[in-house]
């Protein structure tokens, strides 16, 4: 009963092997995946950078309303964006944003992703650094106006490099978020890193391995980024002693 159980564990291994050859080696199919990891990276790096200015550009907004009550028609339309941003799923507006607004114009798919995924991490990021400026004490604008001040200056020069030091590892757990939101991009004909490992699923009517192969990148690179951030939170506190 043992050798049984051997040779049948033996046979599994062979045929894994087998599998793993067909799926990734045969016709150099993992360069599927590695290609597609290009194409993730590069869609999930062009969206920070628009999330970023986005989310900081619309934070400005809102909190300078807040604090001042002006800037009211940009705040109301900051409101509107947030709201139908954060109250549809990002599919549905990455469909919109390539087959209704860009397609239409012949834009390039990767720039399509780019700025459908920027635009929706805009949201997510500007109420993360609406939340760092709120937090911040009052008397550090009446500190900046002592000092001879005016809002924006004092916005720019006190209050955002405080906020943003507050705010750092929630954004960069955004930022992880973003990357793995990413993994849609094949709706819209993009050959990312999951739709790298359909291709090889289709190729050859094996899902497993190829699956499998996708979910443990996805998992190494979180690991990693969380690994970074959580170095980048302990020199924070450490910082501030």
């Amino acid at each position: 009963m043992y050798f049984a159980a051997a040779k049948s564990f033996d046979e599994w291994f062979e045929d894994l092997q087998m599998r793993f050859v067909n799926d990734f080696i045969t016709d150099n199919r993992w360069k599927y995946l590695w290609n597609g990891l290009g194409v993730t990276l590069k869609i999930t790096a062009g969206a920070v950078v628009i999330g970023i200015i986005l989310g900081f550009l619309v934070a400005a907004i809102r909190a300078t309303h807040d604090k001042t009550g002006k800037l009211r028609v940009l705040n109301v339309l900051a409101n509107i964006y947030l709201t139908v941003i954060r109250g549809t799923p990002v599919v549905v507006q990455l469909l919109i944003t390539y087959f209704v607004i860009l397609a239409p114009l012949g834009v390039n798919e990767v720039i399509v992703a780019i700025c459908a995924f920027g635009i929706n991490s805009g949201a997510y990021v500007a109420e993360i650094v609406r939340a760092g400026i709120m937090s911040i004490d009052n008397g550090q604008f009446e500190a900046g106006r002592s000092l001879g001040f005016n809002y924006a200056q004092t916005m720019w020069y006190i209050i955002l490099p405080q906020a943003f030091k507050n705010i750092l590892p929630a954004l960069c757990n955004e930022f992880i978020v973003l990357l793995k939101e990413t993994s849609v991009s094949g709706y819209v004909a993009l050959q990312d890193l999951t739709k790298g490992g359909d291709i090889i699923r289709g190729r050859t009517f094996d899902a497993f391995l190829p699956l499998i192969a996708v979910a443990l990148i996805y998992l190494v690179m979180v690991l990693i980024l969380t690994k970074l951030v959580s170095i980048l939170e302990r020199r924070l506190r450490s910082s501030d002693h």
